[in-house]
């Protein structure tokens, strides 16, 4: 049975930083691509980065543009996802989420909610003003 265990969430201050990590129990780790996602209370869930099988191929939403960072490390098979100058509107449950990648992983693959195979149960980060 395939898991994706989030880890890394919490609580911190605006302009603080924090790193999610995601493990993933895929035995062929490498052959997907990685997605984080998240939702915040009453919203839907959104697209927040990705990452493809080789790490060589990122993609950003455009609200953490330029503060956070996607990066796997597939000796691990874990996905990291760091995040800099918080802020309070990135409170949210933060989802990491897996798709077999075929071919190239373009923008449109990684943004695809329903493109993704599998999902983690989520880890809560709250980002106090």
């Amino acid at each position: 049975q395939v898991q994706l265990v989030e880890s890394g969430g919490g609580l911190v201050q605006a302009g603080g930083s924090l790193r999610l990590s995601c493990a993933a129990s895929l035995r062929t780790f490498s052959s997907y691509a990685m997605g984080w996602f998240r939702q915040a209370p009453g919203k839907e869930r959104e697209f927040v980065a990705a990452v493809s099988w080789s790490g060589g191929d990122t993609y950003y939403g455009d609200s953490v543009k330029g503060r956070f960072t996607i990066s796997r490390d597939n000796t691990k098979n874990t996905v990291y996802l760091q995040m800099n100058s918080l802020k309070p509107e990135d409170t949210a449950v933060y989802y990491c989420a897996a798709v077999r990648q075929r071919g190239y992983f373009t923008f449109r693959d990684a943004t695809g909610l329903n493109e993704y195979e599998y999902w983690g149960q989520g880890t809560q980060v709250v980002v106090s003003s």
